[in-house]
């Protein structure tokens, strides 16, 4: 398959259905989706997704590219266990899961049945009182101390936000040395782009529960499959680390299957697969998902905050479907987290 934001560019295409191979890119064709007849040109999109696998793998393009073939054994290896259901390094459902989500779907359920659950996870306790105190969720200066204090400052909806990270947040913390970057820069990428998803949806008014979850599962699907080629790798052809360009070429093909084999074993409801399938495989005509364009803005900004190669406001402002005085709304929130987090790292 090809990455997720050549998939997204699919949101454009008024006739052919996203059945392209990993090799090809699916090509922007914007004009299918506005009503007048101004034209994008087509390479932007790969590029802005080129930018993105340049920085996470900290390679310039050269080393993203491949022979023909080069990696084909390792790559089917690969979607063998995926399809088998059988990746090794696939996270297990967090244990408290099931009763979180329970909870915070039953309306009937108050802040101090949420704090319960939380406090019988010692290890969800002490994650969630340092990702709700981070730049991206603090809703002031004011610093949070309790689980109840949280609940009650960043209300169900927040607090579902900030369960979402500190649930996936150790999942995602680099093993050693080697993937340290790497995983540092995915975990940023994937909560710019799930809170810019989660800040369409309110502009929208839009039901916002499902779209920070469901935007940190294409980022930890990333740390995934990268650990899951490691393994491939040293069973298979002695190589110590994968190239880079393996692990583009893995990522762009499976991410999306893997977001997806995510959300199956952790028992997340149809929503999330139905938002994952329809950033996947956007269907023309139909309504576009602030999945979708919170990927794309969240993919942008942290570019551009990492000081490097984007997309022009221009050209961006047209190939997502909020008007222009909504974009800058959600990139100043964004720009405030991205700049609070460096001043914090500071």
């Amino acid at each position: 398959m090809p990455g997720f934001i050549s998939w997204i560019s699919g949101l454009f295409s008024s006739q052919k259905p996203a059945t392209l191979t990993a090799s090809e890119s699916r090509l922007l064709n914007p004009a299918a989706s506005m009503d007048d007849d101004s034209a994008t040109d087509p390479a932007l999109i790969v590029q802005l997704e080129e930018h993105l696998f340049c920085w996470l793998l900290d390679s310039p393009p050269t080393a993203l590219r491949s022979e023909a073939g080069q990696w084909e054994h390792i790559l089917e290896t690969l979607r063998t266990r995926i399809a088998n259901h059988e990746l090794d390094e696939l996270p297990r459902q967090p244990m408290t899961l099931p009763m979180l989500m329970r909870a915070l779907s039953n309306e009937k359920s108050d802040r101090h049945q949420l704090t319960e659950i939380i406090l019988n996870d010692p290890a969800l306790t002490d994650q969630l009182l340092q990702i709700a105190n981070s730049p991206y969720f603090r809703p002031s200066d004011q610093h949070i101390d309790s689980v109840d204090q949280a609940v009650f400052l960043l209300g169900m909806d927040g607090i579902r936000n900030v369960i979402a990270a500190a649930i996936m947040r150790p999942m995602m913390a680099a093993r050693n040395s080697r993937e340290a970057l790497f995983a540092q820069r995915v975990w940023r990428w994937g909560l710019t782009c799930a809170r810019s998803a989660e800040l369409i949806a309110k502009i929208q008014g839009q039901d916002t529960s499902v779209y920070f979850m469901a935007g940190l599962l294409p980022a930890l699907s990333y740390i995934t499959l990268r650990r899951e080629l490691q393994r491939i790798c040293r069973a298979e052809s002695g190589l110590a680390e994968a190239p880079p360009s393996l692990v583009h070429a893995a990522l762009s093909r499976y991410q999306w299957a893997a977001s997806q084999m995510l959300a199956n074993e952790w028992n997340l409801p149809p929503k999330y697969h139905a938002q994952l399938l329809a950033a996947e495989r956007p269907v023309p005509g139909q309504t576009h998902s602030p999945l979708n364009d919170g990927i794309i803005i969240g993919t942008r900004e942290v570019l551009r905050h990492a000081h490097q190669r984007n997309m022009p406001e221009e050209d961006i402002l047209r190939i997502i479907h909020i008007s222009g005085e909504q974009f800058t709304r959600v990139r100043k929130v964004i720009l405030d987290v991205l700049e609070a987090g460096v001043r914090g790292r500071a």
